[in-house]
């Protein structure tokens, strides 16, 4: 019997028993921390499938235990540790601001989407209304983890960040940035939770440009139509002055059929296989 532990963004989480969890992928969407009204048909299958490939492909110690199709997977049960690990290879987004803003130094010029002169571990908070970005020292501060332990996990993370790079160059793409997360199982640090395109952000290397907006292969296409509707604007207007927050509008059957469409294309390009 399962009993319902989280109901996610994009996934819901259930204990079943026998020190293991159930994941069921979803087809909702969330963007701008807000569960969109319409869902994206497939998404759930494919994210589920995705994170089974890079588990397997990365062979790097983590929790899985067995997919039950279409998208549900089983996983043991350990100890998260409340951090998102964060790599860039590539200045953008969030960090491209906060390079702006002076708030992070690099050693050259910032060029928008330009490709760092080393890459960038870049962890946040989780487990807080909204992720921050956490400082080595807040992390061992809070005991979160110790100083070997901290160091570790940047190291690997980066390894793990180059090798997704490798498979995803291959396929023709190039990973801008990726989030791990790590839980402890007994005295080991494993891989947790799910590695998808809600976890890292895929460029196209044809059309390829530093200095300009990159077109993405997830949801950035639902971010920008939201953005062009108004609604984050919406948003940052309520949330600064403390009103309710707007409802999202509905999206547009193309734009979730491309959606759809975006999702698939980029796992059967990395994976090889037929969706």
């Amino acid at each position: 019997m399962k009993k319902l532990i989280k109901k996610g963004k994009v996934k819901d989480i259930y204990d079943i028993g026998n020190n293991q969890i159930l994941f069921e992928f979803s087809d909702r969407i969330s963007c701008f921390d807000v569960i969109l009204k319409d869902k994206i048909p497939s998404k759930g299958e494919v994210l589920c499938r995705m994170a089974a490939f890079w588990f397997k492909t990365l062979n790097f110690p983590n929790n899985m235990v067995e997919i039950i199709p279409p998208n549900q997977m089983i996983v043991k049960k350990c100890e998260v540790i409340p951090i998102e690990c964060v790599v860039r290879g590539y200045l953008y987004g969030s960090f491209y601001e906060r390079v702006k803003n002076g708030e992070v130094k690099l050693s050259v010029e910032p060029v928008l989407a330009m490709k760092l002169p080393e890459i960038f571990f870049d962890p946040t908070t989780k487990f807080e209304q909204k992720d921050r970005v956490i400082s080595k020292e807040e992390i061992l501060e809070k005991g979160w983890l110790t100083e070997k332990e901290s160091e570790w996990i940047k190291q690997k993370s980066i390894e793990l960040y180059k090798k997704m790079s490798e498979i995803a160059d291959k396929a023709g793409f190039i990973l801008a940035d990726v989030k791990f997360e790590f839980g402890r199982d007994g005295d080991k640090i494993i891989l947790i939770d799910s590695i998808g395109l809600d976890e890292f952000r895929l460029w196209s290397k044809k059309t390829y440009s530093p200095g300009k907006t990159q077109e993405s292969f997830d949801k950035q296409v639902v971010r920008d139509w939201l953005i062009k509707e108004g609604y984050k604007e919406s948003l940052d207007k309520a949330a600064k002055s403390g009103k309710k927050m707007p409802e999202p509008p509905k999206l547009p059957d193309e734009l979730i059929k491309e959606t759809t469409r975006t999702y698939i294309y980029v796992f059967e390009k990395l994976t090889g296989e037929k969706f």
